[in-house]
Order: C-alpha cells, then structure tokens, then sequence
C-alpha cells in the first residue's frame, strides 16, 4: 500500500503546484479575451440586429417567431449550435451575464456597455415572454426535433417555428423561476444605469415568481416533455430554481418578504443538500455563494448554513484540503465533470471562485475547510489556472476560445458558423444541402469571435472535428460566467 500511497501523494503534490502557484505577470491578455467573449453573444442573436452589430456576418432571423401565436417572441439568443429558442438556458445564460456585470462590472472598463448590451438583449426577450399573456410563459420557440433534421443557416431556416408555453395548468416551476431570476438580475445589472428599466425588470419577475411558485411543477415532467427533452430537461427538478429566485428577488428588491421565504422554505428546496456543479438546470450551489454574501457582509441570520455549504463546495476545489477530490480535475489542471460540453462546469466553478472569493475579502473571512482555512488570494489563483487553461495554458497548447490566440478551434457545431453567409452566399442553402457543411473538414466559413467550446476530454485531448459537438459547440452559458472572470483579471492583472 505504501507506494500507492506515495504515488497519489505525489499526484495531489504536483496538482497543488499547477493549480496554487502564484503567476508572477498576467499569463495573457484578459481583455481582449473579455472583449471577445462578449461580441460572441452578438453571433447568436436572433430576431432583428442592430446596427453596428459586431458578428457582421450574421443577418436577421426568426422575424416571425410567435406571430402565428398572435404574441411578438422576436430576439433572444439561440443557444448554441442550432436555431432554437430554449427558455431555461437562455434564462441562465442572462442571469449569468447580469451577475458578471453586478459583481465584476467596474472591472470591465469600455467593455460594461457591450456586456450590458448582451444583458438586455436577453432581458429584453424574457420580459416579452413573461408578460405578453397572463398567466403564461412562454419558453421555447422551434420544435428541436424538427430543427435538428436540417443543418441550416438561421438567416434560411423554413423548420417550424411551434410555440410553447407554462400556465398555472400546466406549470413550469423550474423554467419560470430562472426566468424570475434572470429578469431580478438584470434588474441589479441596470440599477444604476437604468432605474426605469430596472424597476419594470423587477415588476416582471415578482409576477413569474409567483406563477413559479404557486403553481409547481416540472416543465419537463408534463406535456413539454417531448419537446424539452432530451435537449435541456429539468434533471435537477424545480425546487433549486424557486430558491434561487428568491435569492435574487431580495437582492434585487430588499425586500424582507423574499428573505422570509428563503427561511422558511430554504430546507424543503435543498438548502441542506452539498452539490458539486453548477449549471443552466441545477442551481443550488449558487444559490448558496449567493446568500453566503449576504451572511457575509450583513450578517443576515439564518444564511449561516449557506456560508458552510458553501465551504463545502469550495473545498472541493482545493488542493491540500481534507474534502479536496482530485478526480475533479484533468491531469493537466481543468475542472471535469462529464464529457459532453464538460467547460460549461469550468466556467461556473471559475465564475463562482471568484465571487466567493471576493464577498470573503470583503469581510475578512475565509473558507474554512476542516482544520485549515483557505485564504481568497488562493481562490482567485486557482480561478486563473482554470482561465488560462482555456485560454491556452495547456497540454494541447491551443485556446479554447475562438479568435483568440495563435491556435483554436476552426471546425464548429454550429451551423451559422460552418456555412457560407448571407452576404458572401446570398441564395439559400436549404435543409439537406447544409448537412456538406457539417460533415465538411474544411476550417469554418466564418469566425464565431469569443466562442467558447465544449472542451477536452478527462485526459486534457482535444478533437477539433464539427461532428464531436460535445467537445466543438460553444454555447452561451459557457460564455456567460466566463464574462465576469475575464472581467475580473482585466481588471486586476499586473502585464
């Protein structure tokens, strides 16, 4: 047993090194890569861009979304490599962007107001989705099934444009409460900036809140199931996202009712539970760094269990920790959690580190991890590693964000991105035609700027193949915490 034992003391040795030691200089260019992420957002709008839009070789698209409907479900972002308009990860996506700018935003410099553009893009299609019907939300535009069946260019696509939506019969507990939480974030990200938008933002969350709330249930439980799932079914359930609301409702509003309901029903909605993820479908351990602010720095009571869960989860994270698991990391140093899409994972814990790491700064605290106490310098040093690992520092030595660097990503699951454009291709490419593009080895037609994409395998290898989109497809909630992080080191970084 001794050499096995001396083996993993090693492993854990040799982690501790690559993920704690300290730089010594900015290891890359955090804002330009901040800049980058954010024009991404401006690749996968949808409905009617503006002028000036960035990603300058996408058109209009979806101009109809809804109009069969007699509702207006134009705008909004498609979520990754295809032309739908899932509700849930678009809701994450923008509570995500909202949370970058109110916690990072004075680290963003001339980049706030492209970042609050992206925020407000996505808003702006969540209040209309929220509030165009009572009693209604509507959550999806475009029947997956249908849309996966061609490889279109979303400027051409001619796949139906079905509607769904959540009422208080047949509910949506989890997709309902995101939005809730995406529209009170974004109230945060525009206090300042915009009061009126802002309270109007709030106004439309308290309303979905309590449809959430009073009407309970999985959207993917009833008759969306088959239109959900398998794409972003509410594996996780219902119950994170109502606490987490409510989280941001009361930051949003201050309002100690929100507070009360965080007390009463925290435990019933998983407060008790440690979860090691955070994602666009589970939520808890951001709902617990969240409210952990608030015991931070105001001394709330009743918040101290979420300061220890939080702990817990941190903990995890850290090399030299008694709860530190170290098969949460690739042997060259990047957080895994599964192999399909597996940044996604990376980029939350990074985003998270971070916050955590300054709401503990900002009250002398630390993380307490059994016997030892991890100071938040050693939580900002192991959110860089995981920065600079998709940046470039690397085994495979190639950045994972599209544009930046030498070497990154030329072959996209994405369609927009793998096609010729409308400017360069005016005559449609139509439903079977577009699958050449995706089974093509060529380099892409057109540079998705910012992309960040699924990322490496558990042993760091990489394939850049358009067929392997569960490690070729960006997707907006990659992008969206990675924001605030690159935000931070912009800030912060000595060159």
């Amino acid at each position: 047993m001794a050499p096995k034992t001396a083996g993993r003391s090693r492993v854990l040795a040799a982690l501790h090194l690559l993920l704690l030691a300290p730089g010594l200089a900015a290891a890359f260019n955090y804002a330009d890569a901040l800049a980058k992420s954010i024009i991404f957002f401006e690749g996968q709008r949808s409905g009617k861009l503006p002028p000036g839009n960035r990603m300058a070789w996408r058109g209009d698209s979806g101009l109809k979304d809804g109009a069969q409907y007699n509702v207006d479900l134009v705008g909004g972002y498609y979520d990754a490599g295809d032309n739908v308009k899932f509700g849930l990860p678009m809701a994450f996506t923008t509570t995500m962007l909202a949370w970058s700018v109110a916690d990072f935003g004075k680290f963003m410099g001339g980049e706030l107001p492209h970042a609050r553009a992206a925020v407000r893009w996505g808003a702006d299609y969540l209040l209309k989705a929220a509030t165009s019907t009572p009693d209604t939300l509507y959550v999806q535009v475009a029947d997956a099934n249908q849309d996966h069946r061609c490889w279109e260019r979303p400027e051409d696509m001619d796949t139906p444009r079905s509607v769904y939506a959540v009422t208080k019969d047949r509910p949506g507990s989890d997709v309902a409460a995101e939005t809730a939480a995406a529209l009170a974030a974004s109230a945060v990200a525009f206090r300042s900036a915009d009061p009126a938008y802002s309270s109007r933002l709030l106004h439309a969350a308290m309303r979905v809140f309590e449809l959430a709330d009073r009407h309970r249930g999985s959207y993917s439980d009833g008759a969306l199931s088959g239109v959900v799932c398998p794409f972003y079914c509410s594996y996780s359930g219902y119950q994170d996202e109502l606490l987490w609301a409510a989280a941001w409702l009361h930051r949003a509003s201050n309002n100690a009712s929100f507070m009360s309901y965080v007390r009463a029903n925290g435990m019933q909605l998983g407060a008790g539970d440690d979860d090691f993820s955070f994602s666009w479908d589970d939520k808890r351990i951001g709902t617990k760094v969240l409210l952990a602010k608030g015991f931070l720095r105001r001394r709330l009571q009743g918040l101290q269990l979420y300061k220890a869960h939080s702990d817990s989860y941190i903990c995890s994270l850290v090399p030299g920790t008694s709860s530190f698991q170290a098969s949460q990391y690739t042997p060259g140093g990047l957080i895994y959690r599964q192999g399909g899409s597996n940044m996604q994972y990376v980029t939350t814990a990074t985003f998270l580190l971070l916050a955590y790491a300054r709401y503990l700064r900002s009250a002398g605290a630390c993380a307490v991890c059994g016997g030892r106490d991890v100071a938040p310098a050693e939580l900002v040093a192991l959110a860089r590693r995981q920065v600079d690992y998709i940046l470039g520092k690397n085994p495979a030595g190639t950045s994972y964000m599209v544009g930046f660097g030498d070497r990154y990503p030329r072959r996209l699951h994405h369609r927009g991105a793998s096609m010729p454009s409308v400017r360069a291709h005016p005559g449609r490419i139509g439903c079977d035609e577009g699958f050449r593009y995706l089974h093509s080895g060529a380099a892409d037609a057109n540079v998705l700027v910012g992309a960040v994409v699924g990322g490496p395998d558990a042993r760091d290898g990489f394939v850049d193949d358009r067929d392997g989109y569960g490690q070729t497809e960006p997707a907006t909630y990659i992008n969206a915490p990675l924001v605030g992080a690159l935000a931070y080191f912009a800030g912060t970084a000595k060159y």
